[in-house]
């Protein structure tokens, strides 16, 4: 395997300067400037928040107005505010259950952070939880005993962030900062084994090794790439070790965001001298209508955006509508449609002809929908609260298209978001398997005959993907796979079997499922 690949030095995950010495998908970097680094990044490995041309969001307070700027405490230990933030949010993830994205946001909100401390925190809670389980085995080979109260052990966890994979941070700051935070979380009598346990971290780092990848291979890929070992080996399974491997290390290191133009108000050139006035970077995307984007801050306030001139959205949920093939005037149903990404770019592909039912189980997400749709200015979209698992006898066989981009563990994506690695289970995904195939069962019935049915998840194991195309198949004859249409770049079709599979260090895209398949005429 080439060291492009497996980015690693001495099989441990190389430090921030080493992998901000990378570009995209491990390849080497380009010149200076060409793209930021990882530095900036901000939650799912995007950039950091700022509105467009706006050069700093991080001291905006609410409605857009500055936030009072924060004083350091007195007897503040120099850093403690981005530590602070980062370990409100560890705490919320690993011992509430939290998303992480929702509550970096709700800690920087308000905070009156500088866009410094903004991003330090962030880089800190992403960092930590991407690499949770390899930090907790270094750990517990300095530490008396491991059964450590889980408070106490996020602040370890994040001390052991900045002193292994934190090359700007010095050891005193990352050991000093934890020792106050010890003392600020009802902790004080825990400040000198907190003390301890970081500062014998620091002398012993040299020494501290993973298990043997020869005698514990699959204990050695769960801890070195922070993996449930059931999902390590699951991996490993589905993929081969080479494989997996890649997909185990591979990071979004250019932090690009894809957006989209908006088909109905903006033609191709149109759109480009849009961009033109931004001060993003921008390449175009291998999709028609995609940009890929980087250095834009808090995209959602940005002017054209709110205006519905684009929207933002990856290429690989892009292939998914594509994959429908819909063409004006048609009948089409999205089951599982929020927040109304692909219902939006399913209803701009046809015109705003036709309709567009875009069905959610739950109220709130059906009006981010209904959101969506204002935004852009469609007509033919109707958002209803409805549970796609039930059946509709007056729907039946009444579908044009049907897209089922069904629940599923979110692997895909777990690069970007770590914290899905906590939450998903081999429980968690038998019971999303179970779900996925009633609902195929159930929403294959509105297909009409010569309609098609696309599937899609955003996982990379083959029980939520390829298995469930094919048992669905041998399950209804009357339904056939088919090639994905040639709107989709050969790039991605070459690797088409049953369906498409797309992995994130082949394909440079979310890791993503699509299968096609089209209702038989009838006799």
């Amino acid at each position: 395997m080439s060291e492009n690949n497996h980015p690693e030095k001495n099989g441990k995950p190389e430090t921030r300067k080493e992998r901000s010495s990378r570009g995209p998908y491990g390849k080497p970097a380009k010149p200076a400037g060409a793209r930021p680094e990882r530095s900036a990044r901000g939650p799912y490995g995007k950039p950091a928040k700022p509105a467009g041309a706006r050069p700093e969001q991080g001291a905006r307070g609410p409605y857009g107005r500055p936030a009072p700027k924060r004083e350091r405490k007195p007897g503040e230990v120099e850093g403690m505010p981005s530590r602070r933030a980062a370990l409100k949010v560890l705490r919320a993830v690993t011992e509430e259950g939290a998303y992480a994205s929702l509550s970096l946001d709700a800690a920087l909100t308000g905070s009156g952070l500088s866009g410094a401390d903004r991003r330090l925190a962030s880089r800190l809670v992403y960092d930590t939880l991407d690499h949770l389980g390899y930090l907790d085995y270094l750990l517990a080979q300095v530490m008396a005993r491991e059964d450590t109260d889980i408070k106490l052990r996020n602040i370890l966890r994040l001390g052991a962030c900045q002193i292994l994979l934190e090359d700007r941070i010095p050891e005193s700051a990352a050991t000093n900062t934890c020792v106050q935070l010890c003392a600020e979380n009802g902790m004080e009598g825990l400040k000198g084994v907190c003390n301890g346990i970081l500062r014998n971290l620091v002398r012993k780092k040299d020494e501290l090794k993973l298990p043997d990848p020869e005698t514990e291979p699959e204990k050695y890929f769960s801890v070195r790439y922070s993996l449930p070992l059931w999902l390590g080996n699951r991996l490993r399974a589905d993929w081969g070790e080479e494989e997996a491997t890649r997909i185990a290390s591979w990071r979004n290191t250019d932090g690009a965001v894809t957006i989209r133009r908006n088909l109905l108000k903006t033609e191709e050139e149109g759109f480009e001298r849009i961009l033109e006035k931004k001060i993003w970077g921008r390449e175009k995307a291998d999709l028609p209508d995609a940009w890929r984007i980087t250095g834009a801050m808090d995209i959602a306030r940005d002017a054209d955006f709110q205006a519905g001139n684009f929207s933002i959205m990856s290429e690989s949920s892009m292939m998914a509508c594509l994959a429908l093939g819909v063409r004006r005037g048609m009948q089409v149903l999205d089951c599982c449609a929020a927040p109304g990404g692909k219902t939006c770019y399913l209803s701009e592909l046809m015109g705003d002809t036709g309709r567009v039912q875009a069905w959610d189980v739950h109220d709130h997400r059906v009006k981010l929908i209904a959101a969506q749709q204002k935004r852009l200015g469609l007509e033919n979209i109707r958002p209803i609260v409805r549970d796609a698992a039930r059946y509709r006898e007056d729907l039946d066989t009444r579908m044009d298209a049907v897209l089922l981009d069904a629940p599923c563990s979110g692997l895909g994506v777990m690069a970007e978001k770590p914290d899905i690695r906590l939450r998903v289970t081999e429980e968690s995904v038998r019971e999303l398997t179970e779900l996925q195939a009633r609902l195929l069962d159930t929403v294959c019935r509105y297909v009409k005959p010569g309609g098609v049915l696309v599937y899609s998840t955003c996982s990379l194991l083959k029980a939520e993907n390829e298995d469930q195309a094919r048992a669905f198949l041998e399950r209804h004859p009357e339904f056939e796979a088919e090639k994905l249409p040639e709107t989709i770049p050969e790039r991605f079709r070459q690797h088409e079997g049953l369906g498409l599979q797309l992995l994130p260090p082949r394909d440079g895209v979310e890791g993503f499922y699509l299968c096609r398949m089209r209702r038989k005429e009838t006799d």
